[in-house]
């Protein structure tokens, strides 16, 4: 017999839409994007041009086909100097110290905001815990450095106070305290700011999650790990993948600020050590060298770090 084919049995086959009609339809969403796509292609990929310098022995005030090219000289001179492993140790331990404190307080702080149910004290807290973020690098390392001075420094005070130290400790002079002085410092200025996006998270948690957990008689601390912590975990992710990307790629202006000559040797990061052999002492291609290898290597982490959380938690931004 012949099979009958009712009205319910029907299903519609939708047609591919081509770009041009997508783009027909959605032409002032395309339209506003487009200043943003050529700010982009100005600012980040127009100056890749650039990184020919690399391969050159550049000189300021000569035409780029007048050049000399010498391939891979500074990429070898870089490798062969003592000084550049010195400085990526720095830049390495600096940033997984950040990576790591970086984003367990910020998650504690946020889940600790999250729970606190006096609404006043709440947003009382939120707002000093992120106004730190607004104060320029500059102004935070004069107070960093006035706080951890012998002369009537808070922290040596309090620490003579309770009888922990006898002499005031030289913390801006010792260098095997320089990294914890700048994630310290990054911690007390980002936190707060860095909380925003987890407590944004956190509000997108449907509560009757939360209540249905109450009737079944858990605690607040099983319900932050049992549902607080598994419904940001997308966000952490994500963060993380980034952050990880930009692992060797930290700046130079704390460093800068609250460095000196008796702790050269742990405050150089690639980005300084770039700025100061490179541009400093007119070495262009240099110091282009050096910031070639740091973005290369920031790609790599990046996609690395993508494809190991893709394959164990299957997540990714890629």
């Amino acid at each position: 017999m012949k099979a009958v084919t009712t009205s319910s049995d029907y299903v519609p086959v939708r047609k591919k839409k081509s770009f041009w009609n997508v783009f027909a339809q959605q032409k002032y969403l395309y339209l506003m994007s487009l200043p943003f796509v050529a700010w982009v292609f100005v600012f980040s990929y127009l100056p890749l041009w650039g990184w020919t310098m690399a391969f050159q022995k550049f000189k300021p005030g000569i035409s780029f086909f007048d050049q000399k090219w010498v391939g891979l000289t500074y990429f070898k001179e870089l490798f062969q100097d003592e000084q550049f492993y010195q400085v990526l140790r720095n830049t390495l331990a600096m940033s997984v110290m950040g990576l790591i404190a970086g984003f367990t307080i910020p998650i504690i702080f946020a889940i600790l905001l999250n729970e606190v149910r006096h609404q006043v004290f709440k947003r009382i807290a939120q707002t000093i815990s992120y106004l730190p973020h607004f104060v320029s690098w500059v102004v935070a390392a004069g107070i960093v450095t006035k706080m951890l001075s012998t002369d009537n420094g808070i922290v040596n005070d309090v620490l003579m106070g309770l009888h922990l130290i006898k002499e005031p400790i030289q913390f801006m002079g010792e260098g095997k305290l320089f990294w914890g002085i700048v994630t310290a410092s990054d911690i007390w200025k980002e936190t707060g700011w860095n909380a925003i996006i987890y407590l944004a998270a956190i509000a997108g948690i449907g509560p009757e999650l939360y209540e249905a957990a109450k009737v079944d008689g858990a605690s607040r601390l099983q319900q932050v790990w049992n549902i607080t912590l598994p419904g940001i975990r997308s966000t952490i992710i994500i963060l993380v993948i980034i952050s990880i990307g930009h692992l060797i790629s930290i700046g130079f202006e704390r460093q800068f600020l609250l460095g000196n000559n008796l702790v050269r040797d742990y405050s150089q990061t690639l980005d300084l050590y770039s700025l100061n052999y490179g541009l400093g002492m007119g070495r262009y291609s240099f110091g282009t060298a050096i910031n070639m290898f740091n973005s290369v290597v920031a790609v790599i982490l990046l996609f690395t770090a993508n494809g190991l959380f893709k394959k164990i938690t299957k997540e990714s931004i890629l």
